[in-house]
């Protein structure tokens, strides 16, 4: 009924910047919350961002000042700005958003399939 559809990784240099896209689709009424998490090999996954309908966000430490999180509600559309990136950045980042499907009677959680984002130093 829904799916979530990341784009925009790839392989990038230390220092160089990335953009992500994640589109949603499907029977969509609403959608609050949207993020972006990633999970490195050997790591679990983590947080990295999050933006609300509102317009509020929040990051993890480790990329504030680098990672911008922004929302085009129209578009049900969510994006990463990664700038300054650096090795450490290297993971697949899965977009995840809380939806509420049209019949349905409660706020779901959805994930896309990833994108890999690669930086080499």
């Amino acid at each position: 009924q829904v799916q979530l559809v990341e784009s925009g990784g790839g392989l990038a240099q230390a220092g160089g910047s990335l953009r992500l896209s994640c589109v949603a689709s499907g029977s969509i009424f609403s959608i609050n919350r949207m993020g972006w998490y990633r999970q490195a090999p050997g790591k679990e996954r983590e947080l990295v961002a999050t933006i609300v309908g509102g317009g509020s966000t929040d990051y993890v430490d480790s990329v504030k000042g680098r990672f911008t999180i922004s929302r085009d509600n129209a578009k049900n559309t969510v994006y990463l700005q990664m700038n300054s990136l650096e090795p450490g950045d290297t993971a697949v980042y899965y977009c995840n958003a809380d939806i509420w499907v049209t019949g349905a009677k409660a706020w779901g959680g959805y994930w896309g399939r990833g994108t890999q984002v690669t930086v080499s130093s």
